[in-house]
Parts: C-alpha cells; structure tokens; sequence
C-alpha cells in the first residue's frame, strides 16, 4: 500500500509537472487539447521563446513527466507480479492511482491553479474572458466520465492483463 501511495503523488507530480512544461515553457498550442475549446480558438501560436532556452528546458521537463509516468506503470505492474497480486489487488493500486490523479486534476490543477491563481491567463491573456466567472474547473462531463467509467474500465483491463502474468 505504501508503494501504492508513492506511486501516486509521483504520477500527479509527473502529470502536474507536464502542464508546467507545456504552457511555462514549450508555449505549443498542440499540447492544449484538454484545455476548453473556446479558450483553444483564442490561443495565438507563441512563434518566439519566453526566453533564450525555454523550450529546450520545457521539453527536457516534459520528457522527464512522461518517464516518470511510465516508471510509475512499469513499478506498479512488476511490484504487483513479483508480490503475487490478485486481479483485486492490482485493480485496486490502478484505479486508485487513477482516481487520485483525477480529483487532483479536478480540485488542484483546474480549481486551484488554473481558476484562482490564473496561472494559465498568466501566459495566455488572450484566454482571460473565457476563464472569467468559473467557479469550477473544465469539461466537468469529461472529468466525469474519466472518473467513473473510463479510468475503472482501464483499471479493471489492465488489473485482467497483469494476471495473466502472476505465477
């Protein structure tokens, strides 16, 4: 459980660390396809660096979110192969990673940083009006439908394949 617990503020921090990199640094409106569509239509394509070196600094921190992401897949399937793990018990360390990182992405990242800190109208002004008046955070049915079908479905398919692989 403690390794379950572990692997999960580092996939939160690796998730977090990701739209740090993106819209600090690498500036790509490509990366912002979760962000809210009337809020895409403004972005304008940041041609020039924030500064000397920032997207080589985005990219390395974003390559470094994506490993980390996947180190937490590889510990999380090979912990739970090598202890034996029930379909019950894997399916219990995924969905609770998953569901972690969600209400995370739901009360921290889009409440917290992006509403009330104003961390993305920070670097994309453009954005401001569209943000304006949210109370809550973006593409609540999204967030939902992630949280209750799609990321237990994922859980359950990948807790199944991992079994096939315990002695």
């Amino acid at each position: 459980m403690v390794l379950t617990v572990f692997l999960t503020i580092v996939f939160c921090t690796s998730m977090a660390l990701m739209l740090l990199s993106a819209v600090a640094f690498i500036q790509d409106n490509k990366l912002f396809s979760s962000a809210p569509k009337e809020a895409q239509d403004l972005l304008a394509q940041r041609d020039k660096e924030l500064f000397y070196g920032a997207r080589a600094i985005g990219w390395t921190l974003f390559i470094m979110a994506v490993l980390m992401i996947l180190g937490v897949g590889v510990i999380a399937v090979w912990d739970g192969i090598r202890s034996g793990f029930t379909f019950m018990q894997f399916f219990a360390r995924f969905i609770t990673i998953f569901t972690v990182y969600k209400i995370c992405d739901m009360a921290l990242i889009d409440s917290f940083l992006l509403l009330k800190f104003h961390f993305f109208q920070y670097y994309y002004p453009e954005a401001e009006h569209v943000m304006e008046g949210r109370k809550y955070g973006f593409n609540i049915r999204s967030q939902l439908l992630k949280l209750l079908i799609i990321f237990p479905a994922a859980s359950a398919l990948a807790a199944w394949i991992c079994t096939l692989f315990v002695n």
